[in-house]
């Protein structure tokens, strides 16, 4: 009768543990691809007052979709974009507005000028509050007046310190 190879059992355990590390090797790439998403981060350019704590309150409330648009990372401080390719973008921080004959409009409590200057893309900006923020949307693949709606939440975490007036409210007020 012969005896058992001790070597057998032996490159049983060792190919058991290496297929083990393997398969743990591939569960955490399969994880990290799946966490990332198949997205690319959207490349911003922060805004010259990024960096003011009003802005860190705007963007700890960003919403998780824009219409039906969903969340992507961006790769700038005080920024958000939504949908792929990227069809509403928001920065924070960016210089207010003064005087202006652009059009202003209130959606929701918050006052944005409008400038479609770069029609079909409309960039509004929030009027009366500092820092302003920024809203880029691409009218082709989003609603303005959805987007603004969607982002009404997190703009309102800055104060507001003045309102606009328009031709209509002028006209309204008797002046």
């Amino acid at each position: 009768m012969s005896r058992p190879s001790r070597t057998a059992p032996r490159r049983s355990a060792l190919t058991r543990s290496a297929l083990g590390r393997t398969a743990v090797a591939i569960a955490h790439t399969l994880t990290a691809a799946a966490l990332s998403g198949c997205a690319a981060t959207v490349a911003l350019e922060p805004a010259a007052d990024a960096t003011d704590p009003a802005c860190a309150e705007v963007i700890v409330r960003l919403p998780d979709t824009v219409g039906d648009a969903p969340r992507r990372e961006t790769d700038a401080q005080a920024t958000g974009a939504w949908g792929d390719p990227a069809a509403v973008l928001l920065r924070c921080g960016v210089e207010p507005y003064g005087p202006t004959t652009l059009p202003c409009y209130n959606v929701n409590g918050v006052d944005w000028i409008r400038d479609d200057a770069d029609d079909p893309t409309f960039v509004f900006t929030t009027y009366g509050r500092t820092p302003a923020v920024e809203v880029i949307v691409d009218s082709d693949a989003a609603s303005g007046t959805s987007a603004l709606v969607d982002l009404t939440t997190a703009v309102s975490a800055i104060p507001q310190q003045e309102i606009c007036l328009d031709a209509d409210d002028v006209l309204d007020s008797g002046l």
